[in-house]
This record gives C-alpha cells, sequence and structure tokens, in this order.
C-alpha cells in the first residue's frame, strides 16, 4: 500500500497530515496498519499510559491492524548490559493486557525473535550514509546521555533498525510525537530509495509510512524534571495504592498556596492538576477551580484519589494476568510466531526485487 503523502515530513505539515488521517482512521481503519512499540527497560507508567498506550487501544478499539515491538535488541544501543531483560519484557505484556492491547488484535512481538526482520537492515543501511545516521537528534540525544564510556556502532544503526521495525510488516501509519519525525522521515527516506533501486513505481516493495501525531499531554515527573522510568518519579501502572500516595505525597510544588492551572509559569503544579484531571475525564481548570485556596496538601490528595481510582482496574487486571505466567509466554510466542510470518514474507520479497534469491 502506497502512501497518501509524498513529500518530507515538516512539523505543520505533519499536524495537517494527522487531521486528515484521523478522517480516513474513522472511515477506513482497515487500510492502515500500524506500528509502536517500547524498549524494555523499565516499568511503563502514567505518562506511557496517556502518552502512548490508551492511543494504541484506540487505534485498536477503531479496527486497525497493530504490531507492538517489544525492542529488546535497542536496549543494547545505549548500555552494556541489558539488566533484567526477562523480567522487563514480561512486565511490558502485563501492562499491554491490563491497559486493554488485544493480543487477538495487535501481534505482541519482541525484537529478538524475528531473525527476517532484523536482515532487512543490512540492505537499509546500505541506503543511508553515515552523516544522514550521525546527525539523526534521537541518535545524538542518545549518544549525549550515554553511560556507556563509548559509543557503540550499533547505535549509529538505530535509525535503520528502527525503519525495518516499521517496514518488515509494511506499517503505513506511526503514532509518533514531534521529537520522532526525523526518525521517521529516514524511514520513509530508505522505503523510498528501495523502492526507487530495486522496484517500480507501479509496484513498489514498501509504503512510506506516515506519521500520526499524538497530542500526548505534557506530565512531568514527580521531582519536576521529565517523567522517566529510570528517575524514579512517575507512578508505574503496576505500583500499589500505597506506592503511589508516597510518590505523589514527594511531588514538588511551589510557595503559592492558591491552586491555579498554569503551565508556563506553575509547571509542577500544573501537571499534578493535569495529571488529576486525565484521570477524572475533566477540565485541569475546573480541578484548580474546585482545590482553590486549600493548598498543595489538598492538590496532592485530589491526585492521589484520582490516580489511585483510575488505575484500580488496570491494577486489578495486571494482577490477575501475573497470576498467569504461562498465559504471559503463550501471548509471546504467539505474536512471534505471527511476525515472523509477516517478516519472512518481505524479506522474500526484498531478496526477489534485489534479485538474490539463489
Amino acid at each position: 500500500m502506497t502512501t497518501m503523502f509524498d513529500t518530507p515530513i515538516g512539523t505543520s505539515a505533519a499536524h495537517a497530515r494527522s487531521m486528515v488521517l484521523e478522517e480516513r482512521l474513522r472511515r477506513e481503519p482497515e487500510r492502515f496498519r500500524v506500528l509502536t512499540g517500547d524498549r524494555p527497560t523499565g516499568r511503563l507508567h502514567l505518562g506511557h499510559y496517556f502518552g502512548t498506550l490508551h492511543n494504541r487501544v484506540r487505534l485498536q478499539e477503531l479496527g486497525v491492524e497493530g504490531f507492538l515491538i517489544i525492542a529488546d535488541y535497542q536496549v543494547l544501543t545505549d548500555r552494556d548490559v541489558a539488566d533484567r531483560l526477562a523480567e522487563h519484557v514480561e512486565g511490558l505484556i502485563l501492562d499491554y493486557l491490563a491497559v486493554g492491547i488485544d493480543p487477538a488484535r495487535t501481534t505482541i512481538f519482541t525484537h529478538s525473535a524475528i531473525p527476517a526482520l532484523n536482515q532487512l537492515l543490512l540492505p537499509f543501511l546500505s541506503l543511508v550514509s553515515v552523516a544522514e545516521l550521525g546527525r539523526n537528534p534521537t541518535v545524538k540525544d542518545e549518544i549525549a546521555h550515554s553511560r556507556q564510556a563509548a559509543v557503540s556502532g550499533l547505535m549509529f544503526t538505530y535509525p535503520a533498525h528502527q525503519a525495518a521495525d516499521i517496514l518488515f510488516c509494511k506499517g503505513n501509519l506511526v503514532p509518533v510525537g514531534q521529537d520522532q519525525l526525523p526518525h521517521l522521515e529516514l524511514t520513509r527516506t530508505i522505503a523510498r530509495r528501495f523502492n526507487d533501486r530495486y522496484a517500480t513505481a507501479a509496484d513498489p516493495v514498501f509504503p512510506e509510512p506516515d506519521a500520526l501525531l499524538s497530542a500526548a499531554p505534557l506530565l512531568l515527573g514527580t521531582d519536576g524534571t521529565k517523567m522517566s522510568k529510570s528517575r524514579g518519579n512517575a507512578v508505574a501502572l503496576g505500583a500499589t495504592a500505597d506506592e503511589t500516595a508516597r510518590l505523589i505525597r514527594g511531588a514538588k510544588t511551589d510557595a503559592d498556596r492558591h491552586i491555579t492551572y498554569e503551565p508556563a509559569t506553575r509547571p509542577e503544579v500544573a501537571s499534578l492538576v493535569l495529571l488529576a484531571a486525565l484521570c477524572l475525564n475533566r477540565e485541569p481548570d475546573q480541578v484548580a477551580a474546585d482545590i482553590g485556596g486549600a493548598g498543595a496538601a489538598a492538590l496532592k490528595r485530589t491526585v492521589t484519589e484520582a490516580v489511585n481510582e483510575f488505575l484500580a482496574p488496570i491494577r486489578a487486571r495486571r494482577a490477575e494476568y501475573a497470576a498467569d505466567r504461562s498465559y504471559i509466554r503463550h501471548v509471546l510466542r504467539e505474536g512471534n510466531e505471527r511476525a515472523n510470518a509477516v517478516a519472512e514474507t518481505t524479506l522474500h520479497e526484498v531478496r526477489t526485487a534485489m534479485k538474490s534469491l539463489y
């Protein structure tokens, strides 16, 4: 399936396209195949839920075919050792199932279990220059924050590997944040260059996937910095009610007792107000107005109650799935089998187009 757009993705253009795509998704969900995923580096939290997970469930419920990759190989790009990898992989699957991902409709699989996907990396790397890989913003950011003494060669393959993740299943729609647009643009470039070199305009091998920009809310961690798995500043989906209360009690606020929703001037307070509003399905200004002069303690109580009530059914489902580890293994085994079949078909098409079937 070819893309409806064939020009590079710019921010304003991507927003306009996303509006058109949303309309098409409602009318023709069967025309789309979506690839999303996570690296298994720790527990998913509320930032992940409101940023990506709920949107994945929404697309699934619309009838869009989804592929959800647990990118275990990509954990190795910025660290020497993939600590507790099996535990983190299982934790991701538990979180997916708990929030409503249905493995019958969304294929859940791991990087390392799909040889044909990874084999696409070699021809894809031949289509991009070292300079193009090195100036990718995500690569530069990962290098800047890397905990390794030296940057591995694998780090520079990250954008091409992500292109293989998307294109192995002929993904034509990728939900992304604005900061991920350069990654997707390189995927589109690789698809276009492969088609130009090895296929025909009438019969391209790969689609040029479109970006579906999400309006993900900006939630700060409880320390006022970026919410992150590794910083211990976020409420994990699998956290207990007591853990949640303790974390929110320690959240950073400011000296102004009167609670308002002003993200630009009171970011820490605004983030807590927004979190409560998202969990309560209310407007942030209304939540702030209800608290008013009651102060930060009242705000934190409101947030704690809202979050715990919102997460209660998710936690219950997670605990139920966690009690049956054989089912978790079954989900992954079936997902890997399904993804392998798709990847092998795509690799056969690639080798046929490259005239390398012997």
